[in-house]
């Protein structure tokens, strides 16, 4: 695959008017710090987003545990989930002045149960001026981007025009950036999983939304598995935010640098990025962490690949033992295939 030509992106300046083209998506279990240490050997330039953490976890919680991030997973967005627009604008000031956080996003797009009796995350698609009161709060306590990532609607309120009232409150308060989920949510029916296969794509209105927009941010995100998905939706919307295919398959992401940033690719081989996780392990490991902590977010780096298979079955055996460190994945490295080209397989 080929980087955009000049025509291409002059034909569409939504790949070049925004500095954050791709992003990986806020995933609970998944995007946590020890899987963000390791995509940043194999992108430096993708936009990386925390997990969901509440605004009162924030305030009453173990903030290390909750906010602590490398200097190297820089660029990196707090995701927050709350309604109280004080508390919401007390853990985005804790974010940004006390951890370093280069953004702030509000979670408006989570139908669990827990996030739903808390009456915040996708439910709030049906409350936009209270959406709009919090981000005014958080904007008006940090200096950095506060952006609200949502649905394109929830139960019945799901048309086009719901949508555009939605963004069109929230606008007010000064958001400029919209991520959106191309599927609606059933807050009831269906479980969070079901919510992210079930209700059908819907990527017209958000293309839509943008035409709409002109003026605003819009990331596009739902069902996007490769680098030609992603070039495609570039050119109708500012941005591309990939989930589950970013942790399934995280290799995918050897080649955006070059791609879409017009930056130089890394280059790391598979096994070379194994071996870069090795300081960050041990230091992990010196500080009482368990060694599958880290490498449960390293079984898919050789998805499709010969042995890829064994390698999983490996790790998932061995890392959690007592003890376990380093020579778990020497051995396993060992019996793997170094192949060198960086394909995007």
């Amino acid at each position: 695959m080929e980087p955009m030509t000049d025509k291409e992106a002059n034909k569409s300046e939504h790949a070049t008017r925004f500095e954050h083209p791709l992003s990986v998506a806020p995933m609970m279990k998944r995007t946590d710090r020890h899987y963000r240490h390791m995509m940043r050997f194999i992108t430096k330039e993708t936009l990386l987003y925390t997990e969901m953490v509440t605004s009162r976890a924030i305030i009453f919680g173990k903030r290390e545990k909750l906010l602590g991030f490398s200097e190297s997973e820089h660029p990196i967005s707090l995701q927050l989930g709350g309604d109280n627009p004080a508390e919401l604008a007390q853990a985005a000031r804790i974010g940004v002045e006390e951890w370093g956080y280069d953004e702030i996003n509000l979670n408006v797009g989570c139908p669990s149960d827990r996030v739903q009796n808390g009456n915040f995350g996708a439910a709030l698609m049906a409350r936009p001026d209270q959406v709009a009161r919090c981000v005014e709060a958080m904007r008006a306590s940090v200096s950095v981007p506060v952006t609200v990532k949502h649905r394109i609607g929830i139960d019945d309120i799901d048309r086009y025009e719901d949508m555009e009232r939605f963004v069109s409150v929230v606008q007010e308060s000064g958001c400029k950036r919209f991520t959106v989920h191309a599927r609606k949510a059933w807050l009831e029916g269906l479980n969070p999983k079901q919510n992210r296969e079930i209700p059908p794509l819907r990527y017209a209105e958000v293309y839509r939304l943008k035409e709409e927009f002109d003026h605003l941010i819009v990331e596009i995100n739902g069902g996007i598995k490769t680098l030609e998905d992603m070039q495609t939706h570039l050119k109708h919307v500012d941005a591309v935010m990939v989930g589950r295919a970013a942790y399934d398959n995280p290799y995918l992401f050897s080649k955006v640098d070059g791609l879409f940033y017009g930056k130089p690719d890394l280059g790391l081989s598979r096994h070379q990025i194994v071996e870069a996780m090795y300081p960050y392990i041990e230091d992990w490991l010196a500080k009482g962490g368990r060694l599958n902590q880290v490498t449960r977010h390293m079984m898919n780096l050789f998805v499709g690949r010969t042995k890829g298979k064994f390698w999983r079955r490996y790790l998932t055996v061995e890392a959690p033992k007592d003890g376990a460190g380093i020579e778990v994945l020497r051995d396993a490295l060992a019996q793997v295939p170094d192949l060198q080209e960086t394909r995007a397989a």
